[in-house]
């Protein structure tokens, strides 16, 4: 089991034992750290079976605020954050940016698009999901996993 000092780093933190944050950038390398950043927590939390969804979420999540709330910004001076929570049945993915606007959820069904799938792939993989504002400016887009196993 991974030791709680391996996420300490400028850019991470470990709020709690069961919440952990990190600062991204839009570069490739930023979100290869995200990817890491939550295989190691989920792995040090033991939810290795919630490994493939939580990294495909935090990876659209954090690609739509880096592509969509910052586009006139260089990619690593993002402003935004990647949180999980660990709930009591649920892993909470959220990623906070300092944009007002919305997430944008095509409404079209076209799965031959190059973009605007993945707010579907994150609807598809999370129980519940949704956005909330921020004060005094930005939001937070969450999703939540289920951590127990269906059978």
């Amino acid at each position: 089991m991974s030791s709680p000092a391996q996420f300490r780093s400028p850019e991470s933190v470990r709020d709690s034992s069961r919440t952990a944050t990190l600062h991204l950038t839009g570069s490739r390398e930023g979100f290869a750290r995200a990817r890491d950043f939550t295989h190691r927590t989920l792995d040090d939390w033991s939810l290795d079976h919630c490994t493939d969804d939580a990294l495909t979420v935090v990876t659209e999540l954090a690609a739509n605020a880096v592509l969509h709330a910052l586009p006139d910004r260089p990619a690593d001076d993002a402003d935004v954050r990647l949180r999980l929570t660990l709930r009591r049945s649920h892993l909470v993915c959220a990623v906070t940016d300092p944009s007002d606007e919305p997430p944008v959820y095509p409404h079209t069904a076209d799965s031959l698009l190059e973009h605007g799938r993945g707010l579907h792939i994150v609807e598809a993989l999370s129980e519940h999901w949704g956005w909330t504002r921020r004060s005094p400016v930005g939001k937070t887009v969450w999703a939540m996993l289920p951590t127990r196993f269906h059978t």
